[in-house]
């Protein structure tokens, strides 16, 4: 029989859980935001160093050259962020769900065939 003691465990229980993986959220996305933040920040300040080279540029093979570096310089930021936010994303899911992975009864054996 089902007691309200035990309802009152579980609903406890449930509640810790719940905090427990809100907490973990708010501080990935914490930590999202500020990874984002630096990154658009850098960008933002890369590219205007950029502006300024290109202005000063004599020729415009000069002018190309400043102009590819930044593309790849730039685009290798990006990959190396992208990757680093998506292990950040993955940690986040990883630590949001393990208060629930624990409450969480273990996956019964599979129930073996008749007449096999």
């Amino acid at each position: 029989m089902f007691s309200f003691d035990e309802a009152n465990k579980y609903g406890k229980d449930a509640m810790e859980n719940m905090l427990k993986s809100y907490s973990a959220l708010a501080q990935g996305m914490q930590t999202l935001t500020t990874e984002a933040t630096d990154y658009s920040k850098k960008s933002y300040e890369d590219s205007a160093a950029v502006v300024e080279q290109l202005f000063s540029a004599k020729t415009p093979e000069k002018a190309l050259e400043i102009q590819s570096d930044y593309a790849k310089t730039s685009y290798e930021g990006f990959v190396a962020k992208a990757t680093k936010m998506s292990e950040i994303y993955a940690d986040l899911a990883r630590k949001a769900y393990e208060p629930y992975e624990a409450a969480a009864p273990a996956p019964a054996a599979p129930a073996a065939k008749k007449g096999s």
